[in-house]
């Protein structure tokens, strides 16, 4: 590895080197690109080869949902960006070597020639600063980081006026999420999304209006995107409002696994995709995620999806953080376990494990009830794109604790 300033000098006296062409490259479309690996947080991490034709594709998927959005609020696109223009500023919090911080944000800013305001690491009050200093327009990450800026004391006391959108993605987004993100920032667009490595990122969106009379949905997909629910067994698709395996289609899915053939035959039929994830669509064509089939337990002969009971547990006022996962049980096979990271303030006499298994039996059944709870005030592990590591919180039921809802 050799620094770029060994070679091609200090930076502030590259305007001085020469001018040179850039060299005649033939580039196809469906050339490869790009391999952004998944997340690995459900097991190995896999490369997913993107070509030029996925990451366009991303880009005007991009601009698309946003001009989607202004009509569906009445309002015209807004004009494309030029000189005369306001030029945006885009606060990228998300490392760019995961597909949401390439994607979404660095070529989709570049395309439109927005201002890249970078974070080396990701820090509520710092981005506060960044917003106010460097009128900031467009800001958001993983729906954590959405949640740091809500809760944060001092928020008030920024000018966070130049804000006009605010998205969440990357990971599943509490439904009450968009009503609180619009009370904070009216001015802003709220925004979630549904994508992942093997779409080239931003394959649905959720924006504005929609965002908050839909919560609990991911959006809708480019026109040029596709999708269906299909049953378990991959043969037969599931009508709407019916949960099933999502499968996508269209110019933004990539070509398949990185020196992976077995994974990729898997995964990848006949030009669709197998998402992993467990959805549903309604009438409209809005999709609904349930889990991912792979975070999915099963106690006693019942399916039970984390992210459904994780949302109840978000409701609850003393909550600002969880994650459900499955713990062994000896006669069920598994059952619910949950690790919650409470509000600042917020003491473990005022939210105890019975105190949330009453919160939480109120609003599903009672065999969804979290069985165990731990608690903290300490941010849970999430790894460097944002999501939760759940084979690592798995390990803090590994010890019998003498109280589930101690501190």
């Amino acid at each position: 590895m050799h620094a770029l300033d060994k070679l091609l000098g200090p930076t502030h006296a590259w305007e001085e080197l020469a001018q040179r062409a850039l060299p005649e490259v033939a580039i196809d479309a469906d050339d490869d690109a790009l391999i952004f690996y998944t997340s690995g947080t459900t097991g190995k991490p896999k490369g997913a080869v993107c070509t030029h034709r996925n990451a366009c594709s991303n880009t005007l998927t991009t601009a698309c949902a946003q001009a989607r959005a202004s009509l569906r609020r009445g309002q015209e696109p807004a004009p494309a960006p030029g000189p005369s223009t306001p030029q945006k500023a885009l606060l990228l919090a998300v490392p760019m070597f995961h597909v949401m911080g390439c994607m979404p944000w660095l070529l989709a800013g570049l395309n439109n020639g927005s201002k890249l305001v970078l974070m080396h690491k990701w820090d509520a009050t710092h981005a506060l600063e960044l917003i106010e200093r460097e009128r900031i327009t467009q800001a958001g990450g993983v729906p954590m980081m959405a949640a740091q800026l809500l809760e944060h004391p001092q928020r008030t006391k920024y000018d966070l006026s130049s804000l006009e959108s605010l998205s969440v993605g990357g990971a599943p987004a509490a439904a009450a999420l968009a009503g609180r993100l619009r009370e904070a920032f009216p001015q802003a667009r709220a925004a979630n999304g549904w994508g992942m490595s093997e779409v080239a990122s931003s394959y649905a969106s959720n924006q504005a209006e929609d965002y908050v009379t839909r919560p609990a949905s991911c959006g809708v997909p480019a026109p040029t995107n596709d999708w269906k629910i299909m049953n378990a067994e991959g043969t037969v698709e599931l009508p709407l409002g019916e949960a099933g395996e999502l499968w996508v289609k269209g110019p933004q899915v990539v070509r398949g696994y990185w020196n992976d053939p077995a994974a990729t035959a898997q995964s990848f039929v006949d030009g669709w995709l197998k998402t992993g994830d467990i959805a549903y669509l309604d009438a409209d064509n809005f999709c609904y995620l349930v889990d991912r089939a792979k975070d999915m337990l099963i106690r006693g002969g019942e399916n039970i999806y984390c992210v459904e009971v994780e949302n109840v547990l978000h409701e609850h006022p003393a909550v600002l953080d969880v994650a459900v996962v499955g713990i062994p049980h000896e006669l069920l096979g598994e059952e619910p376990a949950a690790i919650v990271q409470l509000r600042d303030g917020v003491s473990g006499d005022e939210a105890t494990a019975e105190a949330l298994r009453v919160h939480t039996r109120a609003h599903l059944a009672a065999f969804k009830v979290p069985a165990q709870l731990r608690f903290t005030h300490e941010p849970l592990p999430r790894n460097p794109a944002g999501k939760l590591r759940k084979l690592e919180l798995r390990s803090w039921f590994d010890a019998p604790a003498a109280n589930s809802g101690a501190l």
